[in-house]
């Protein structure tokens, strides 16, 4: 439970962890915090049947049969089709009509009490009781049936546990107490009585099997051994083999569904999906009724959405995957879902692609350019670009080039940049992507940038003339921010775009390079002398490039 709170601290939002802290706490007996946690459950998730069957079973607990059969129908409203609250509300049902019947007995009645365990407890006629495991057999087989209370009367401890309930003295019950309390003193011993001596009766035998009952325990014993030859076989792949130790086991006991989900996992080997998917269906049916761990149940239903995937069909696959998500947060399940979520995209984005469409969008997106309209011409490259993909069109790379200059037009400049290096990406030898992108560049004032581009572009492609123009723009640029030419404006965006680059925040960090621009101040000579070095006079250079240093 003390992980589930951590859970809840680390996300008080997710329904689920407040779902399975209200199971812990009702099984610890703790009803008023396992309804309560119930409560929040459905808060935050309205339509999950669990939610109302945590809230029921609390309730239950706490004797409410009342606000339990509210809690079932009410989630039945949200779920009519679930088996669960059905189940719990016939439970709910049943336990109330039992209460009425104890209600003829008003000794039995009392053992409805929430708190007996605690009153017995320290109650000095029953506390040493609490230790004996046959005793809190007893108890618990009173609480769970009241008229049971007639198979004990015999028994001392429960005339010990009447007097506390009733806050009185009960015949036959002076032994048990005095018994009960080691440090009270013992009474005087006279001539005409001795005390009884203490005798702790002994544990009761182990109720006797009926012929039935012993029949069902062998199957039961039965079934699990050919649970494990049908798992020898599976791991052998020795398929046919598991199917038929299998179909035993669930011959045998119809009561564990493993039988059936481990049957499904043999299927969904050999390629039988459609029995996959319905010996899981069967599973979690048969879960239902029986109440069984929702980790089982959470499997089954990962193992149909498994087949489902398998078939193609990942939309029901996806939804068999998040329901078995609300029974249990398995980390395998949840990969299992991004798989299939990102598959159906995959799946929904290959149906979409159309070389007729592609080149339509296209000429559309060339027309609005031409006519100044930027956003809509962006809006054409981008459908081109999904109709045809880099994967099915070897031309993608133009529409990512145009859908850039229409960017650059926009201003949008990282944007433009984005498209620019996709652009280069695809087609590395083409000159016209180089071009996007170290206009961008130059619009940005990075002009030793855009310089870095056109150079990098004439090594694909030396007879560019388009190139060739650009880089002889960027190095005018560079050179009358070295003789100061350019105004304050551009040069003071010049520094701010250099500044804001990794590359030139490391060279300015670097305590050769500081000591070598303190000497240019105070000791040029010296300052020379370093740029003798060939890496560091690379260095500077980047430096005066960028318009960080201006050397005249």
């Amino acid at each position: 439970m003390g992980h589930f709170t951590d859970a809840i601290a680390a996300d008080p939002t997710d329904h689920v962890f407040y779902s399975n802290r209200s199971a812990s706490l009702a099984s610890l007996r703790r009803y008023e915090e396992a309804l309560a946690d119930g409560r929040k459950c459905v808060e935050l998730k309205p339509e999950w049947a669990k939610g109302y069957s945590r809230m029921g079973a609390a309730a239950v607990g706490l004797r409410d049969f009342a606000a339990a059969e509210a809690a079932y129908k009410e989630g039945l409203e949200k779920d009519p089709g679930s088996d669960l609250l059905k189940s719990g509300l016939a439970e709910a049902e049943a336990a109330a009509r039992q209460a009425g019947g104890a209600g003829v007995n008003p000794m039995a009645a009392m053992f409805s009490d929430p708190n007996l365990m605690a009153r017995l407890a320290v109650a000095p006629e029953t506390r040493q009781f609490m230790s004996q495991p046959d005793f809190l057999q007893m108890i618990a087989a009173v609480q769970k049936d009241p008229n049971r209370i007639n198979d004990y009367v015999q028994d001392q401890r429960m005339m010990a546990v009447l007097s506390v309930l009733l806050g009185m003295n009960v015949q036959g019950a002076g032994s048990a107490g005095a018994a009960a309390d080691a440090n009270a003193a013992p009474p005087a011993p006279t001539a005409e009585a001795a005390p009884e001596p203490v005798r702790t009766p002994a544990p009761e035998p182990e109720p006797e099997l009926s012929a039935e009952e012993q029949e069902a325990k062998a199957h039961k014993a039965r079934a699990q051994e050919e649970k494990q030859a049908g798992n020898a076989a599976y791991k052998k792949k020795d398929f046919d083999e598991a199917i038929r130790r299998y179909n035993a086991a669930i011959e045998l006991d119809s009561t564990d569904i493993s039988f059936l989900s481990n049957r499904a996992a043999v299927y969904l080997e050999m390629g039988r999906f459609s029995d996959c998917a319905e010996d899981c269906d069967s599973a979690v049916a048969r879960g239902r009724e029986l109440r069984a761990d929702y980790k089982l149940i959470a499997k089954a239903m990962t193992r149909k959405g498994t087949a489902l995937a398998k078939q193609g069909d990942l939309e029901q696959a996806i939804t068999q995957f998040q329901k078995a998500l609300t029974e249990h947060r398995n980390p395998d399940t949840l990969k299992k879902l991004n798989d299939a979520e990102r598959a159906l995209k995959q799946q929904r984005e290959d149906s979409y692609i159309d070389a007729d469409k592609c080149a339509e969008a296209k000429e559309k997106g060339n027309a609005f350019f031409k006519e100044g309209k930027y956003p809509e011409a962006v809006e054409q490259y981008s459908e081109a670009i999904k109709r045809g993909p880099p994967k099915s069109n070897p031309e993608c790379h133009k529409l990512y080039s145009n859908r850039a200059a229409c960017y650059t037009k926009l201003t949008a400049m990282m944007e433009a940049k984005k498209d620019a290096e996709k652009c280069i990406e695809l087609e590395p030898q083409w000159a016209k992507g180089y071009s996007r992108k170290a206009t961008v560049q130059f619009f940005m004032k990075e002009y030793d940038k855009a310089m870095e581009t056109y150079k990098e572009g004439l090594t694909q492609d030396p007879e560019s003339q388009e190139l060739k123009d650009g880089l002889a723009r960027c190095v005018q640029k560079i050179q009358m921010g070295n003789a100061g030419m350019l105004s304050e404006e551009e040069q003071q965006q010049r520094r701010e775009h250099a500044m804001a680059d990794p590359e030139i925040q490391q060279i300015l960090t670097d305590p050769i390079i500081r000591q070598v621009l303190q000497d240019f101040q105070e000791n040029p000579k010296a300052a020379q002398e370093h740029l003798k070095a060939p890496s560091v006079m690379a260095k500077i250079q980047k430096l005066v490039n960028a318009g960080i240093v201006q050397m005249r």
